[in-house]
């Protein structure tokens, strides 16, 4: 029998087709219109980074940042490098989400994208479309199911506004898939990547770890609660919400002070 030294030494991988692999991120922030008072409820809202295409396919529409895995560099590598090299934003941290191998889903060819989600602090650095991205921005997210039954996805970033529907597939292991049924002008699939990594974002919110990384190392309760309500879609009284959070949170000894409101007092995550 021939050993494995001989086996490969004969093998040829040119005989069997290969896809080309990319790496798609959909990095979200929680803004707030207003940072200057703890106490007033200001309103959040839940931002999603997308790039506008600078070349062919789908030129001049709107995407995921992205890009192909390059020889030698694992994806994860890959997708922190195009995120980088697309918006001039780099995650701490990239959470999977699926992969992507619809055989028509890229019209270039047979292409697996391995899509990520990641949250990006509000005091990251400013984006700038670059590379292959001719504009970069934060698109405001929407993401509801209407009377059919179907999800509707609206990203609105001043004139600019992407409305898809996609109908929801369950599969094994609590993973739910979505089906497009209309792109919203959105490249690609990406419209069933954003909506997977909504729901893989909202599952994971529901147990308050997730919330930590849309917020400083000390914030108030109000901050806490807004954030997990810009994510859920979902309202909370605020007591219940105290409760539900007492086991994940200390208190410091600190304080913040917003005009005419009595002071706040800051948390830290519980160690």
């Amino acid at each position: 029998m021939d050993s494995e030294k001989e086996f490969l030494a004969g093998y040829d991988l040119e005989k069997y087709e290969r896809p080309s692999v990319t790496a798609d991120v959909a990095a979200f922030m929680v803004s707030s219109e207003d940072r200057t008072s703890y106490r007033r409820n200001p309103e959040n809202k839940l931002l999603l980074l997308l790039i506008k295409r600078g070349g062919h396919p789908f030129k001049g529409m709107w995407a995921l940042p992205g890009g192909f895995l390059q020889k030698g560099e694992t994806i994860e590598e890959c997708a922190l490098r195009e995120i980088k090299e697309e918006t001039n934003v780099l995650p701490n941290a990239l959470k999977p989400v699926g992969v992507f191998s619809e055989p028509e889903r890229d019209p270039r060819g047979w292409i697996i994208s391995n899509a990520y989600v990641s949250v990006i602090s509000e005091e990251s650095v400013e984006q700038v479309g670059s590379d292959d991205a001719s504009d970069a921005q934060w698109f405001s997210v929407s993401f509801k199911q209407n009377g059919s039954g179907e999800y509707e996805l609206a990203l609105t970033y001043g004139d600019v506004e992407l409305r898809a529907l996609l109908t929801e597939e369950k599969s094994g292991f609590g993973v739910t898939r979505f089906r497009i049924r209309d792109s919203g002008g959105l490249a690609f699939d990406h419209a069933a990547i954003i909506a997977a990594a909504l729901s893989s974002l909202r599952t994971d919110a529901r147990n308050f770890e997730t919330i930590f990384d849309f917020l400083p190392e000390k914030f108030t309760l109000t901050e806490f609660q807004k954030v997990q309500e810009t994510i859920m879609n979902v309202s909370v009284l605020p007591g219940n919400f105290r409760r539900m959070v007492s086991g994940y949170v200390e208190e410091t000894e600190e304080f913040v002070r917003g005009d005419g409101h009595r002071p706040a007092r800051l948390y830290r995550r519980k160690q």
